[in-house]
């Protein structure tokens, strides 16, 4: 983990199935260290689906970004970053489909979420309201 000033933490993951359980982990793990344990089940969740979208659609590292307001309210803010510069679509699933929910259940799940691209791939970001 990279910690960039309290308010922020960043890990890097290779592109391999043990990533989403890691990814997993360092979520529960920092919200716990942030008191917004909370969050850390719904936020682990959302960060599972983007990881496991990341490892079925780009090759290379993983990045996986946590953001907390500095004050009492405001938004969790997580970004999970992969080299592929395509952005990810939302599609309907169908009842029968083995797959295709995880950018559904993230954008019913949050606040706010979306995509940008940057230098080296994309990046899908969400929020989520801090508890009151």
């Amino acid at each position: 983990m990279i910690d960039t000033g309290g308010d922020r933490a960043e890990w890097t993951f290779a592109a391999e199935p043990g990533a989403v359980r890691a990814a997993r982990a360092a979520v529960r793990g920092q919200l716990r260290h942030w008191n917004l344990e909370s969050l850390a089940e719904l936020t682990a969740l959302l960060v599972s689906e983007l990881v496991t979208n990341s490892l079925r659609h780009a090759t290379g590292p993983i990045g996986l970004r946590l953001v907390r307001p500095s004050g009492l309210d405001g938004s969790l803010l997580v970004e999970v970053s992969d080299p592929l510069p395509d952005p990810p679509r939302e599609r309907i699933a169908r009842p029968e489909d083995e797959s295709g929910r995880g950018l559904q259940l993230v954008a019913g799940a949050s606040h706010r979420w979306g995509t940008r691209l940057g230098g080296t791939g994309k990046t899908v970001w969400f929020e989520l309201t801090l508890p009151g």
